[in-house]
């Protein structure tokens, strides 16, 4: 298997993980004692060279990027600068359940757009992303309190090439 093949292919595992999409992701609880203190599980392992890609976590009814949203957007600015055949890059807004439908897909729009504009201003061609917002209809945690909606207000990452590949 050559290195490039095996680099997408590890950070095409990142990716999907980031999506919490139903092969990939771990149903995670939403009780006080299950996710008081950690996040959902990935089910993948990456090595010490691949970025994180982990969700970029909102704070309530915010669109703004937090100090460690900021610092983790920078290792996945580098990554996506140096990997060109991961190609368009899709930035998915999320949101928690509370508000309205209308209000949860412009806040989600607004939380996917504040996450491109920072990944333009690290230097990522805007030609390579896009936005899209699902508001609340796709939830990484169920559940109805702010152990789940803390981890619902998020920008996930991905990529139609990763996907692809892993079909």
């Amino acid at each position: 298997m050559t290195p490039t093949i095996r680099t997408l292919q590890l950070l095409s595992l990142g990716v999907l993980a980031a999506l919490g999409c139903a092969s990939t992701s771990t149903v995670v609880e939403a009780t006080p004692a299950a996710n008081a203190t950690k996040a959902p599980q990935e089910a993948t392992i990456q090595p010490a060279s691949a970025p994180s890609l982990e969700p970029v976590y909102f704070d309530t009814d915010q669109a703004v990027l937090r100090a460690d949203a900021r610092a983790s957007l920078e290792a996945r600015a580098e990554a996506i600068r140096q990997h060109p055949e991961l190609g368009v890059i899709t930035i998915q807004g999320h949101c928690d359940e509370r508000g309205s439908d209308e209000y949860n897909l412009a806040l989600g729009e607004r939380r996917a757009a504040a996450v491109k504009r920072y990944l333009v201003d690290l230097g990522v061609p805007a030609s390579r992303l896009e936005t899209v917002t699902y508001g609340e209809s796709r939830p990484a945690v169920p559940g109805h309190g702010e152990t789940a909606w803390r981890y619902n207000r998020r920008s996930d990452l991905a990529s139609e090439a990763v996907q692809s590949a892993n079909r």
